[in-house]
């Protein structure tokens, strides 16, 4: 399965023709995805050829529509990260610019039962649909990034081409008001700038947003973004910087455990988030907007997907 827009074909093709002949496999079938659905029908097509492995080249919008398809059917995704964020792979600790690695991992890695989000939205006009995500989903600057990042900067700059949106949103700093419950919890009110669901934690650049969150605990984890001004938004960056640093040892994770709560920072942890707004906001998954929405209900499939990672990472 590939996204014909962001993969390098050839390379990837010698690559696994290279590790068909090492490991005595068949050819394999070759399908590419169309913009119309993104990749929806393709994933369909290679799913009926009852496939003992799926490949796929592209980047987290590409693998979480190919999982919407394969999720709980017990055929096994391997990922060829080729977007702007690889943010799965990433968190997976998979090859992010090695072609070759990555295709050997496909053929030769294990598999392990990762978890998946499950977002079921309500448009303004009561129409309702049901979509995954296997990284994160973002109401408010998150969303903005998906809406307003163009595919051409995204191709030109990488991650750098959020920077505008990023920073035109925290000099705006508008937050927006909702109705939220973590599980069967009490329904709290609370004005937020960004609300992220998240499967994973770490962000491009590694930089780590939720330093709880695990892609197999069965768990979803909320942070909210609630600064107030200039100075919350410092205080912002600087908790996500000493993450960052904190997150490399086992020392630094216990010393952040032990960091007094930042009230710019709200985070939570359940099996299911539901959120209603007072006006419609955006929402993404793993990097593509679905529009405006007046109410959300994530939840999580516990172990719902087989994915290849290094045979020493399982």
């Amino acid at each position: 399965m590939y996204n014909p827009v962001k993969v390098p074909l050839d390379q990837i093709r010698r690559a696994v023709g290279e590790q068909e002949r090492a490991h005595g496999w068949e050819p394999s079938r070759w399908y590419e995805t169309s913009s119309e659905d993104s990749g929806v029908r393709a994933a369909e097509d290679a799913l009926a050829g009852d496939p003992t492995l799926m490949i796929v080249a592209g980047g987290d919008g590409t693998v979480r529509t190919v999982a919407e398809v394969v999720h709980g059917t017990g055929t096994p995704m391997a990922l060829l990260p080729a977007g702007t964020g690889n943010l799965l792979a990433r968190n997976l600790g998979l090859p992010l610019n090695d072609v070759d690695d990555a295709v050997a991992a496909a053929f030769s890695g294990a598999t392990r039962a990762i978890d998946v989000g499950v977002v079921e939205l309500e448009k303004e006009t009561g129409e309702r649909r049901t979509h995954l995500f296997l990284v994160m989903a973002g109401i408010g600057l998150d969303a903005e990034m998906a809406e307003n990042t163009t595919v051409l900067a995204k191709k030109r700059l990488g991650w750098m081409a959020y920077v505008a949106p990023i920073a035109r949103s925290v000099i705006a700093n508008r937050l927006f008001q909702l109705d939220y419950r973590v599980d069967a919890g009490h329904v709290r009110s609370t004005r937020a700038h960004t609300v992220i669901v998240g499967n994973c934690g770490t962000l491009t650049g590694n930089m780590l947003l939720i330093p709880n969150a695990k892609v197999d605990d069965g768990l979803l984890d909320v942070v909210m973004f609630r600064p107030k001004g200039r100075l919350g938004w410092a205080g912002i960056g600087t908790r996500l910087t000493l993450h960052g640093l904190a997150g490399r040892s086992r020392f630094g994770r216990n010393m952040l455990g032990l960091a007094p709560d930042l009230r710019a920072l709200e985070y939570a942890q359940g099996t299911r988030f539901d959120a209603r707004f007072e006006t419609p906001r955006g929402i993404e998954l793993d990097g593509d907007s679905f529009g405006l929405v007046k109410r959300a209900r994530i939840t999580v499939r516990a172990a719902a997907l087989d994915i290849c990672t290094l045979a020493d990472a399982a």
